[in-house]
């Protein structure tokens, strides 16, 4: 079989979806997929309408049947699907009855594996009930945590003798290494349907597979290792969306330059208004990379000034956010270090020693614990929980791509409303 490199539209619009996917078809396409959520927000006219609009090309319909099998692939077959996705998942009279009404049509049915533990062992057993593709399928919530198609396809491709599609953060980069571990039928959405340029992403994908040589991709899924380089691209509005507007430091002031950024790990201070012994203790605790976070219960006396700022450029800390006030903004400024405050005052208290480093705080009514990270811009501070920070680094990224489409559409001479179909999607009631 030659490779085929398969654009999933995974939107909720039909006209947006259409628009894509003739530009994904100009950068060499060859299937065309209606994702889930777009059969789910248009139901199976949207089959008809990509059938009609792309008669050359085959049709696929992510339906993920899990029951009534025979009778979801007669909705999607009908509606012109030349492929239809059924989730391995299901028992496998479901599977039966969805190949049984697949060949009544002459539709293909491809298995997905997607929730699926012993994923060799499930696909030869859809093999040999007759389905006609497998799909190894990470979805987009396992994405988030950084697995990815390439480390898991080569154990199903060895385990069947039909063509296997591979799927789940795929891109020009990765797209030959899952050909490399087995897959025929490359699945690529986010990286394609959310260019600024669709055509251009395909087309780079479709070389990759062709074994040109192509530029990487500028958005990937990241891990551990480096998640301060993700959370450097995005903006702290990116990164509110990803945490559905959780994390968000209220009443904190950025005093910053514009274009300057700031993005480390949380070393906590606790201490009383006015006293800046600890603030200036946790200079000497805090390394390249740290953000030292401040908790004065919002008061009103200065515990950080410029002299303060001067030391941690010198240790390459990263910036200081205080729920309470600092001094010295204009010499702060010049030296373009991070500070985030809710108050500035000209006057300071005096070093007292109430308080602690490392300990669990408060700061602009979020906690926070050494470890957490911080980012913050001209919009605001969020702070991001350790144990969460591969996935929400790689949430706010698919924000941030999904911007910058909308961004290009609009370029193009749409509307913002327009673009989102809002009227439409207005509340009922």
């Amino acid at each position: 079989m030659k490779p085929v490199l398969q654009v999933a539209l995974d939107l909720m619009n039909g006209e947006r979806a259409i628009k894509i996917a003739r530009e994904a078809a100009k950068g060499g396409a060859d299937w065309i997929e209606a994702g889930t959520p777009l059969i789910k927000s248009e139901g199976s006219d949207i089959i008809r309408r990509l059938k009609k609009e792309f008669p050359g090309r085959v049709i696929v319909a992510d339906m993920k049947t899990m029951d009534v099998g025979g009778f979801e692939t007669d909705i999607a077959a009908r509606a012109g699907a030349d492929v239809v996705s059924v989730m391995a998942l299901s028992d496998d009279e479901t599977v039966m009855e969805a190949i049984e009404v697949g060949r009544k049509y002459g539709t293909k049915i491809m298995a997905d594996l997607i929730g699926v533990e012993n994923r060799a062992e499930r696909a030869k057993q859809m093999e040999d009930l007759g389905v006609d593709y497998i799909c190894l399928h990470v979805g987009i919530d396992q994405q988030m945590h950084g697995l990815t198609p390439e480390k898991l396809i080569k154990e199903v491709a060895d385990a069947v003798s039909i063509p296997v599609a591979a799927a789940g953060g795929i891109n020009s980069e990765t797209a030959p290494k899952v050909m490399e571990a087995g897959a025929a039928i490359v699945i690529v959405g986010g990286a394609i349907i959310k260019a600024e340029d669709v055509e251009a992403a395909a087309r780079r994908v479709k070389e990759a597979m062709d074994g040109a040589e192509v530029p990487t991709e500028l958005f990937r899924k990241y891990g551990k290792e480096n998640i301060r380089e993700a959370f450097m691209k995005v903006s702290t509005p990116n990164i509110s969306d990803a945490m559905h507007r959780k994390g968000i430091m209220h009443g904190i002031v950025p005093r910053i330059n514009h274009g300057i950024k700031m993005v480390g790990r949380s070393l906590t201070v606790l201490t009383a208004n006015g006293d800046w012994a600890k603030p200036v203790e946790a200079i000497d605790k805090a390394g390249p990379g740290d953000v030292i976070v401040i908790d004065v219960g919002g008061g009103d006396i200065a515990v950080w000034g410029e002299l303060a700022s001067n030391s941690c450029k010198t240790r390459g800390v990263e910036g200081v956010v205080i729920d309470g006030a600092a001094r010295d903004i204009d010499s702060i400024l010049d030296l373009d270090f991070p500070l985030f405050s809710r108050h500035a005052v000209p006057n300071a208290g005096e070093p007292k020693g109430f308080g602690g480093i490392g300990v669990e705080i408060s700061c602009g009514g979020v906690p926070v614990r050494s470890g957490d990270w911080i980012i913050g811009d001209e919009s605001g501070v969020v702070v991001v929980p350790q144990e969460m920070a591969v996935e929400i680094a790689n949430r706010a990224l698919d924000v941030m791509e999904r911007e910058n489409r909308l961004r290009e559409e609009i370029k193009r001479g749409s509307t913002l409303s327009s673009v989102l179909s809002l009227e439409r999607w207005e509340k009922v009631g």
